[in-house]
């Protein structure tokens, strides 16, 4: 594997989410890439992670330096900017890159609750990052209901399954990414249109989190599968 498909792109890696998912990763060994709209904010990221990790390969540069660098781009940003964001990295993605789908079409984009979604005319927040993309771009969805509390916490285990979506080697590539961070399992969820599912499932995790006021964060677990 080229080192420039070994790299995992995180934009929108100074948020929460995504900046966890780069502690995590680097703390596997893999070569990451902080991207942001601010390549300012993504090196002070990327400090971030160096500071915390000991031999971290990690960099921090703009949304589109970023994906030109990598093998799979994970877009970690609010629904809301989620299409303005792949319109900006558009001419960067190139043929057999994974694109991951982690936003969710949650309410408060239109000023309402974050235990509601809304309805995408293409069934779902991945669906619609498909329908932006260039083709030969294999768009895939996951990430979307683990806790960015968790994946900070880098001296515990992330207990929960992450349901990946998409098509077959793609959804094998990021199943396999899950399988880095202590704790988590990729579970195949077959194809795109299932990403509806589990989008509206996030809505229902954040409800029960703030109904138990839990701000570390629930998780997931399927039962009964084969190890």
């Amino acid at each position: 594997m080229t080192e420039q498909n070994d790299a995992i792109a995180i934009l929108g890696g100074t948020g929460d989410q995504g900046l966890g998912l780069a502690f995590r990763f680097a703390k596997a060994g893999r070569t990451v890439i902080i991207g942001s709209r601010k390549a300012e904010r993504a090196v002070t990221a990327a400090e971030e992670v160096a500071a915390t990790v000991p031999g971290a390969r990690v960099s921090g540069c703009g949304n589109e330096e970023a994906t030109a660098q990598a093998g799979v781009v994970i877009i970690s940003v609010p629904f809301e900017h989620t299409a303005g964001t792949v319109k900006g990295i558009k001419t960067s993605l190139r043929e057999g890159q994974i694109l991951v789908s982690m936003a969710v079409p949650l309410a408060t984009a239109v000023g309402d609750g974050a235990v509601r979604t809304l309805g995408i005319w293409q069934g779902s927040c991945a669906e619609m990052v498909a329908s932006l993309v260039p083709d030969g771009v294999e768009v895939v969805s996951a990430f979307q209901n683990v806790s960015a509390h968790r994946l900070r916490d880098l001296e515990n285990e992330v207990d929960c399954d992450i349901v990946v979506s998409g098509k077959k080697k793609a959804r094998e590539t990021v199943m396999g990414l899950c399988g880095l961070i202590p704790g988590l399992r990729g579970i195949n969820g077959g194809l795109l249109s299932n990403a509806k599912i589990v989008e509206e499932m996030t809505a229902l995790m954040i409800g029960i989190n703030i109904r138990h006021k839990l701000p570390e964060g629930v998780g997931v677990r399927f039962t009964g599968l084969p190890e």
